[in-house]
């Protein structure tokens, strides 16, 4: 976004690779920890929206989130622990100011010494049954849960929370088997006992499992927990990235990766294919194929490299790569199990699912549009590749071909992305004006302007947005709800997501350092509603509100603790559309159909029922009494299973242009077709599409061709 403006600032910041404490070129793990404290200290108090104190409360602060974050169910640590812990409580302040960092390596340490004993610890527990008869219970809200006196209360923390993993999987071998008898006369049930002991053998292989993944993590991965305890005191969005999150930061972002375009998976010692990603370089070639376990990875003509044991993250560094280069897999095949050398030449891949997609459908004798947008992408090291405004306006460009009479722009559960992006898709719907104003701290609010007057679309808009629509999505919402250019309808209220984060690589501000330090994401500006209002907590309340699943629970921006307030600035000059000359009456009808209809209220109820559930944190460990509970919620989970049954009657279609891609490409058919089959059950989509049909606009109009 804006580095250049953060520059000036930050000038002081620089420094080379001897001008803090010993020579770092000796590569020596403290200093460079002592060093990424020091330059994350520098960004945070210098360049953070926010001007925050290092004081003791923000010592308390990170002592606590750092604690939790190490051990959120109480497994590990105990009052002990903590005592000795707490001797820093309010010292960290101090800590982070001279870049010491004794209080992580206090902690970190005792937390390597619990892994360990609770490898013991766990293994012993499922070595035989627990009592079930017991009438006993377990509080799973685990951040209210205080930690145990001593390594008596600790153990029995893990005993209740195995006792009820067990406990839970016997209720599902139990219920599997009722399914099996029902369609099988002749099925002989297995007895209590042997379901118990069959429940406790594969929790114990769930927990050597997990185990298995902590011991891969390395020292680099629980300093970045660290630290991020340390950042997430200015606000929940500023983050540290370790160099490998944040090279899966700018995979997300673009939609892009170089390698051989499938998805892995660890499964014990071995690297999966869990699948092939359509039109990837492995998809090309043809022999790899899901549930192909590698076995060995070679550069080119160079030696192989066994990667049987190796940590997942690690295997696919060797197996991606640059674009041209070639890679050669042996790999074991699953269907007949023969070894096979297969030799790919790496490329480009780029994520469909990351990308604009649309279709057609018909309605009350007009076509109609749907645009999905899963999040506003932008290649950040190239600007000028694809990104989703130049993808949007080319998707509405084919959909006018198609003769569509409206549009329906999908923004449910897009996080954001790009605030470039939103202010270019946003000018695709107006002549020209302001789309969001963008606050730093201590100055005043900036209006970004759409300058083009060219119009993409002028016709009739509906946003569709959710409770997990965030960021960019609330900006776009905001502007087309400001401009009264399109009806926002959906969850109540979006996410509430109204800050921005500048992405900070952190070598850029140490010359000459050898090992790539990572970067910080980090929150330098607050974005406002051209109306003035903040979309920060509140988010953008929708013109037509549909009850969903998540309408009672404490979800979004408002529940995240250290969020920034919400606030306003001026608002910036602009004038309503005026698009429409029957708003009031169509939002008014929609509301009306959906307070009446039966689905509708049944959703509500479903809400409300799930709110309830959601603070219920109390589960008997007596196994009848369980047993008991859960029938019972089960039953009333009943008078809920065909709420979400629905179907519109409406055939969706690709635009056109897709259709010839579909010969060369029968995955993206498959998944297209996935997706029309689900719009078509879309009970919140048909309701926008009622919207859509009914919206008139206010003047004869043509829509604009550029």
């Amino acid at each position: 976004m804006k580095m250049k403006v953060l520059i000036p600032i930050l000038t002081a910041l620089l420094i080379s690779s001897n001008s803090y404490g010993k020579s770092i070129s000796e590569k020596n793990d403290p200093e460079k920890d002592k060093l990424i404290i020091y330059v994350l200290k520098n960004l945070l108090t210098r360049g953070h929206y926010i001007q925050k104190d290092l004081n003791d409360d923000f010592s308390e602060h990170v002592y606590n989130e750092f604690i939790t974050s190490l051990d959120p169910s109480k497994r590990y640590f105990t009052q002990k622990d903590l005592k000795e812990f707490s001797q820093y409580k309010y010292k960290i302040d101090d800590q982070l100011k001279k870049s010491d960092i004794s209080f992580y390596k206090l902690v970190y340490g005792r937390f390597l010494e619990k892994i360990e004993t609770a490898k013991t610890t766990y293994k012993g527990l499922l070595a035989n049954p627990f009592n079930y008869k017991k009438n006993e219970d377990i509080d799973v809200d685990y951040d209210k849960a205080p930690f145990a006196e001593d390594e008596k209360g600790l153990l029995d923390n893990w005993r209740k929370q195995l006792k009820l993993q067990v406990i839970s999987k016997i209720d599902d071998l139990e219920d599997l088997q009722k399914d099996k008898a029902k369609k099988d006369k002749k099925f002989k049930k297995k007895s209590f006992k042997t379901l118990e002991k069959e429940a406790r053998k594969e929790v114990l292989k769930n927990m050597d499992d997990l185990y298995l993944r902590i011991e891969e993590l390395e020292n680099s991965d629980w300093y970045s927990t660290f630290l991020n305890s340390v950042v997430g005191g200015f606000d929940p969005h500023t983050t540290y990235m370790s160099p490998r999150i944040k090279s899966r930061f700018d995979q997300d972002m673009s939609g892009k990766l170089e390698g051989i375009g499938a998805r892995l998976q660890r499964e014990g010692m071995y690297t999966k294919i869990v699948e092939l990603i359509s039109g990837g370089p492995a998809w090309k070639q043809g022999d790899l194929e899901p549930g192909d376990i590698i076995l060995e990875v070679a550069q080119g003509d160079g030696e192989p490299l066994d990667i049987t044991g190796m940590r997942l993250d690690d295997a696919i560094t060797f197996i991606k790569g640059k674009k041209g280069t070639e890679v050669r897999l042996t790999v074991k095949k699953k269907l007949d199990g023969s070894t096979k050398v297969i030799p790919i030449i790496r490329d480009i891949v780029e994520l469909e699912e990351t990308f604009v997609k649309s279709s057609v459908v018909e309605k009350n004798g007009k076509k109609y549009g749907v645009i999905n947008l899963p999040k506003f992408y932008i290649d950040f090291n190239d600007t000028k590749k694809r990104n989703a405004a130049s993808d949007m306006k080319l998707e509405i460009e084919r959909l006018k071909k198609e003769n569509v009479a409206g549009l329906i722009v999908d923004l449910r559960n897009n996080g954001g992305g790009s605030l470039k992006t939103v202010i270019d898709i946003g000018g695709l719907f107006i002549d020209e004006g302001p789309i969001v104003q963008v606050k730093y701290r201590g100055e005043p609010a900036n209006i970004k302007n759409d300058t083009d007057s060219s119009v993409q679309w002028a016709g009739p808009l509906v946003v569709m947005v959710n409770e997990m629509s965030a960021s960019a999505s609330e900006i776009f919402a905001a502007a087309m709800q400001d401009y009264g250019r399109g009806v926002v309808m959906g969850g109540k209220q979006t996410y509430g997501k109204g800050t921005v984060q500048n992405l900070l690589p952190l070598n850029y501000y140490v010359k000459k350092y050898p090992e790539d330090l990572g970067a910080l994401k980090m929150t330098i500006q607050k974005f406002y509603r051209i109306n003035g209002g903040s979309t920060q907590i509140e988010g953008v309340y929708s013109d037509i509100a549909m009850p969903d699943r998540y309408s009672y629970m404490e979800f979004g921006e408002r529940d995240l603790d250290g969020a920034l307030p919400w606030d306003s600035v001026k608002p910036a000059k602009y004038t309503k559309t005026d698009t429409y000359s029957n708003f009031g009456e169509v939002v008014s009808a929609s509301k009306e159909r959906i307070n009446s209809n039966s689905k509708f209220i049944s959703i509500n109820e479903y809400a409300k029922w799930l709110k309830k559930n959601q603070d219920d944190n109390t589960i008997s460990l007596n196994y009848n009494t369980y047993k008991d509970e859960s029938e019972e919620r089960v039953k009333e989970a009943k008078q809920f299973k065909d709420i979400f049954k629905f179907n519109s009657n409406l055939t969706f279609t690709s635009p056109k242009y897709e259709v010839p891609l579909f010969k060369k490409d029968t995955v993206l058919k498959d998944k297209r077709m996935a997706w029309h089959k689900n719009l078509k059950k879309d009970i919140y989509l048909d309701e926008a599409l009622n919207v859509l049909s009914q919206l008139k606009m206010k003047n004869n109009y043509e829509l604009v061709k550029k």
